[in-house]
């Protein structure tokens, strides 16, 4: 719970959670478009599907999108406004990092061909992270919808909320609260790391003097540290490392059998198993996952779910975007 709930409140504000929820919920439905658009399923796959084939990247960079737009003012389409200074676009955890913007301009062409000022960009972002896993072999699950697009993009927030690799797993959990998501949704999530690739600003901290120790993270594989220190020796932080050795364009639990092994890429992953917090909390889920893939495809697919329900915006709230990178007005 997020700690302006107080001791006292802590039911009342676990119950208003769950009802916010419930509420969410009712009001999206998997049908919503079944009338006023009817083919856009196959418009989103379709595109999302010619992006993969130019390159496969492309599916950890479209599930990472909404990740970072439902942890911002919620799933509100509001990462894709361009803006100043303090767009989310331009946030820490968002600049020169979240990619993909290109193929939604695409994707939201294709439906606005089709139908018309129908459909918002935030169910957009949704279908796409959901096609995008399951054309990468993963789960597939039917996406609640009826989102409506936010009208502010908010950069200070998005670097405050936004979990980050370099943030303790404590701070990491608590970000996840803040949301209303729980531990479950932290390790499942992070299992999105299955696929896609990160630059090396983003491990190079563990690479050496690690927390200040003089010496590299200990916890990671030698073999890997020796190609990762080569890969990023150039100081430029741009170079990108697979997150998944060995299975980089595959969305299964390989994920998970790395951080056993120390080859976990970015510190906020091999935590999840190798921190003394991992022991009481994140760890065991990690084990589970190893051997049981089809449990990890089970709580991903609920975990996502439950983030696309993040605060969406319905009814007369918000617009429907005819460019996803502006306000209609």
């Amino acid at each position: 719970m997020k700690k302006s709930c107080g001791l006292r409140g802590y039911y009342l504000c676990l119950i208003n959670m769950f009802m916010l929820l419930l509420v969410a919920r009712s009001q999206l439905t998997s049908d919503f478009y079944s009338s006023s658009c009817p083919n856009l399923s196959k418009i989103v796959r379709r595109e999302v599907q010619k992006a993969l084939m130019n390159e496969m990247r492309m599916a950890a960079s479209l599930l990472r999108l909404h990740f970072h737009d439902c942890f911002v003012n919620g799933c509100d389409g509001s990462i894709l406004l361009d803006g100043g200074d303090d767009a989310e676009k331009s946030a820490i955890p968002n600049l020169n990092s979240v990619r993909g913007y290109e193929v939604v301009d695409t994707i939201k062409s294709s439906v606005e061909s089709a139908c018309n000022g129908v459909v918002s960009c935030a169910d957009i972002l949704a279908i796409a992270a959901r096609d995008s896993v399951l054309l990468s072999g993963g789960p597939s699950w039917k996406v609640l919808l009826g989102r409506r697009d936010g009208t502010l993009s908010n950069g200070t927030l998005a670097n405050s909320a936004l979990p980050a690799p370099f943030d303790p797993l404590d701070t990491i959990i608590a970000k996840f609260t803040d949301v209303g998501l729980n531990l479950t949704d932290v390790v499942s999530l992070s299992g999105a790391h299955t696929i896609g690739r990160a630059r090396c600003t983003f491990f190079s901290n563990r690479l050496s003097n690690f927390s200040g120790t003089g010496a590299p993270d200990t916890t990671l594989d030698t073999a890997m540290l020796s190609d990762l220190q080569s890969l990023c020796q150039n100081g430029d932080g741009n170079a990108t490392a697979v997150l998944d050795r060995n299975s980089s364009d595959l969305f299964d639990n390989h994920y998970f059998k790395n951080l056993v092994s120390g080859k976990g890429l970015l510190s906020s992953d091999q935590i999840l198993f190798s921190s003394d917090e991992a022991n009481s909390t994140s760890k065991p889920l990690v084990e589970s996952y190893i051997n049981n893939s089809g449990l990890f495809f089970g709580d991903f697919v609920n975990s996502m779910i439950k983030m696309g329900n993040i605060n969406p915006k319905t009814g007369s709230n918000g617009e429907i975007r005819k460019n996803c990178r502006v306000i209609n007005s």
